[in-house]
């Protein structure tokens, strides 16, 4: 095949020459100006837009964009200028609705030629980087109308006092105030912000200025603060209504820092009305209207905080260390609770439940209760007193919210293990007594301190319901052994497991015949049935009821203590006895005779005893015989014991005493588990990680833990470096 030749192809220019007419520019030029004066003299009705479109593209196409560009220029401003001087002269408040119209005949204007110049819009006007035509309307509007040096200020200040006017309570054209904002926001946010935004929020800094002066010389801090709330809303409203979004951040800036942060420290200690005042009177609408005023200025709420805090704590030290208000352990630990349940709800319902404010307060419950070393007692002592009697008749949902509520109180406690102590004592007389109102309400608590505390802390408090339950069965075996015993004295032994229960001090009295010998019947029947165990009777912690006939026949049967039995019995062989007789020949520790000598003659309508002489305590001259004249409505008569309550001065030392010695095994087993893992370790991260692992149960003393360390080197589970002395290592 031969090759062909590749032929290039030639494209030419169009020779004929298209002749335009040199004055086709200024023809078609005068034709589109005089369309734009009669589009701004509102006579656009007769003309032809397409017509007109069609001659401003054919100027565009014969080169011509820069001519038709700058003539529109020209014939807008000149418009604008004579816009302008009609602006000028109107009067008064006509001012800005010239001023509107005239804007809003310029938009329908810009919106007609816009529409005639679109084709030099969109070709020519981006190739030529000028300003699109609509923007130009607003420059030039901006240039030669707003920043007109008779209407900038003229204007800036009627805008300004419309302002003022609606604060001080005028009603105000809104819609004609919101028509010129937006005039403003068109033209650019620089305009708006440079015009009238900048010195709308310098003029309003001085009105809230003077105003919040004005305020917080005659106003109480309640009525101050819903002043303050109403100025807010109204800002944030005026901005909804007519100004730009942006400006309500900057505007409720202006009125927070001067109308409160500016007072901040004024109000929350203002005098007879301050923040105290508000906590003192519960008053939750204004403790709320403060928390919400307060949280949006720096600062603010750590103000309410710590002002808070420190009356917290200043009435909270009052309450624990006051001697008038130590009087009554329940009374005290009650007056704890309603402050809190007070502050709880001074929390949830004015400071929107916030963890900060649940924070101080907790740590500041933490720090007063524990200014009272007592407090573990006390809080023993309610719950006692609940358990007791307190509960009859509340339904198990109360129940457990007082339960809840004394848990709280238990977790600021330091000493959780003296509260252990003084608890398990507590526990003990109500199951030794029946006196607990609920088995479900103790085990409940039970409960909630082992969840609190883990099983360590409630082990033993698990193993007293484990005897009280084992002891019912004990009772049945020995009964159904000894059918021969179902005539005399009944006899109920709860069998204590010695660990389990508080040490008591065996202190045995003597016990009447009948039932001394009834006793040692039990022993030999449970040491029969158990090996390896000894018995030893806790005679003070019994009780009794014995049946007795006074004087003129009438009987009762008395409800008494085991020591009481004893006294009551000795009347069976004698009228009258001395105290050193009935001390002889019961055998009863003198303080104990004494009280429970008192608490059967000297208290009005449980005196089934009478002493000579008479007199409110029990003297060792004393003599006593049975009080014939003794008459009571109801047929079963409780004596109690006259007990102290809270413990004696020598009763609280034991107490601590035991406490301490408890602490130093915890002490030890706690730097041996650290030494053991570490190896290695300084004294003081030593103190710092012993007080950490045992402030669940207590707060070691830095001293006591230097001296088990002492003791755990004499024994040599440590040793000190040889070369730093600070240093301990763990000898495995």
């Amino acid at each position: 095949m031969s090759n062909q030749k590749k032929r290039n192809f030639q494209i030419e220019a169009f020779k004929h020459r298209v002749v335009v007419d040199p004055k086709y520019a200024e023809k078609t030029w005068s034709v589109l100006e005089h369309a734009i004066h009669e589009i701004y003299n509102h006579n656009a009705s007769g003309l032809s837009f397409e017509e007109l479109y069609r001659n401003a593209y054919n100027m565009v196409l014969h080169k011509f964009g820069e001519k038709l560009y700058s003539g529109l220029v020209t014939t807008m401003t000149a418009h604008l200028k004579e816009i302008s001087k009609s602006i000028e002269a109107a009067q008064g408040g006509l001012f800005l609705e010239e001023l509107n119209r005239k804007w809003n005949d310029h938009n329908k204007a810009l919106q007609m030629i816009r529409d005639i110049l679109m084709y030099m819009d969109r070709t020519y006007i981006p190739n030529a980087h000028k300003t699109p035509v609509h923007e130009l309307g607003l420059n030039l509007w901006r240039d030669n109308v707003i920043h007109s040096s008779k209407i900038q200020s003229r204007l800036l200040s009627m805008l300004l006092e419309l302002v003022h006017k609606e604060r001080t309570g005028e009603v105000i054209d809104r819609g004609l105030m919101r028509n010129i904002i937006k005039m403003l926001m068109d033209l650019g946010s620089s305009v708006y912000q440079e015009d009238f935004e900048k010195p709308f929020l310098e003029v309003s800094a001085e009105f809230y200025m003077g105003e919040s002066q004005k305020f917080i010389e005659c106003c109480d801090c309640g009525d101050y603060l819903k002043k303050a709330e109403i100025r807010l809303n109204e800002e944030i409203e005026r901005v909804t209504h007519y100004l730009d979004v942006k400006s309500e951040v900057k505007i409720t800036n202006v009125v927070e820092k001067e109308m409160i942060a500016s007072h901040m420290m004024r109000l929350v200690h203002m005098e007879n009305s301050g923040l105290v005042n508000m906590l003192l009177d519960d008053k939750y609408e204004d403790l709320g209207r403060m928390y919400n005023l307060f949280r949006r200025v720096p600062n603010g709420l750590s103000t309410i905080r710590d002002v808070m805090t420190s009356h917290l704590r200043e009435i909270g030290k009052q309450l624990v260390t006051d001697a008038e208000k130590l009087k009554d352990p329940v009374e005290f630990v009650q007056r704890l609770l309603d402050e809190k349940d007070k502050y709880d709800n001074i929390i949830s319902q004015a400071f929107c439940n916030d963890k900060t404010f649940q924070n101080a307060l907790n740590s500041s419950f933490e720090y007063f209760i524990n200014l009272n070393n007592r407090s573990p007692e006390f809080i023993s002592l309610f719950v006692d007193d609940k358990l007791r009697k307190g509960l009859k008749g509340v339904s198990e949902e109360e129940v457990e919210i007082i339960l809840d509520k004394v848990m709280m109180l238990f977790r600021y406690l330091q000493e959780k293990d003296v509260f252990e102590k003084y608890y398990k004592q507590h526990l003990a007389k109500r199951l030794l007594s029946g006196k607990t109102v609920s088995d479900d309400a103790e085990r409940s608590l039970i409960v909630k301190l082992k969840t609190e505390c883990g099983y360590q802390f409630t082990s033993k408090l698990e193993g007293m319901f484990t005897d009280m339950k084992t002891s019912q069965d004990t009772m049945q075996g020995f009964y159904s052994s000894h059918l021969e015993l179902t005539d005399g004295p009944t006899l109920v032994v709860q069998v204590l497991t010695t660990g389990s229960w508080p040490t008591q001090p065996s202190i045995t009295c003597n016990l009447p015949a009948e039932m001394s010998a009834l006793c040692e019947k039990f022993r030999s029947y449970y040491l029969g049935t158990h090996t390896g165990r000894r018995l030893s009777w806790q005679t003070n912690m019994g009780t009794a009821d014995i049946k007795a006939t006074f004087g003129k026949g009438q009987k009762h049967e008395l409800n008494v203590s085991t020591y009481q039995m004893c006294v009551l019995m000795l009347f069976n062989n004698a009228d009258r006895l001395s105290y050193k007789e009935i001390e002889q020949a019961t055998g009863i520790p003198a303080s104990d005779l004494k009280r429970c000598l008192q608490s059967m003659a000297c208290v009005k309508g449980k005196n089934v005893l009478r002493k000579e002489p008479m007199s409110k305590d029990i003297g060792e001259e004393d003599a006593l015989l049975v009080n014939d004249k003794f008459t009571s409505k109801f047929y079963k008569v409780k004596i109690g014991t006259v007990v102290a309550q809270k413990e004696t001065e020598p009763e609280k030392l034991e107490t601590r005493q035991r406490v301490e010695e408890d602490r130093k095994p915890q002490i030890e087993a706690a730097i041996v588990r650290i030494m053991k893992s570490r190896r290695v370790l300084d004294h003081n991260n030593i103190i710092a990680e012993v007080t950490k692992q045992l402030q669940s149960r207590f707060l070691a003393n830095p001293t006591e833990i230097k001296k088990r360390i002492e003791s755990l080197i004499e024994r040599d589970f440590l040793e000190r470096d040889n070369n730093d002395r600070k240093l301990y290592r763990y000898l495995a």
